[in-house]
């Protein structure tokens, strides 16, 4: 796709705008399909914990969880 240059607002707008075969769909199918096979990291939301190895043992859990299903 080229680069265009224009000198005014006008020559701008009156341009005719060029797509990539596939456009915008094709993106949002891509972003769909990546977000399938991304693995999740943690669980969402906050959580609170009372002590760094209350949150240490929590990241374990979800960590071994994650071996489990891979």
């Amino acid at each position: 796709m080229p680069v265009q240059k224009f000198r005014s607002i006008e020559e701008m707008n009156a341009a005719r705008v060029e797509t990539a075969d596939g456009g915008v769909e094709r993106f949002f199918r891509h972003c769909a399909r990546f977000w399938v096979i991304a693995p999740r990291r943690y669980p969402r939301g906050v959580f609170k914990f009372r002590s760094l190895e209350e949150a240490q043992a929590a990241r374990a859990r979800v960590t071994a969880a994650q071996r489990v299903q891979e």
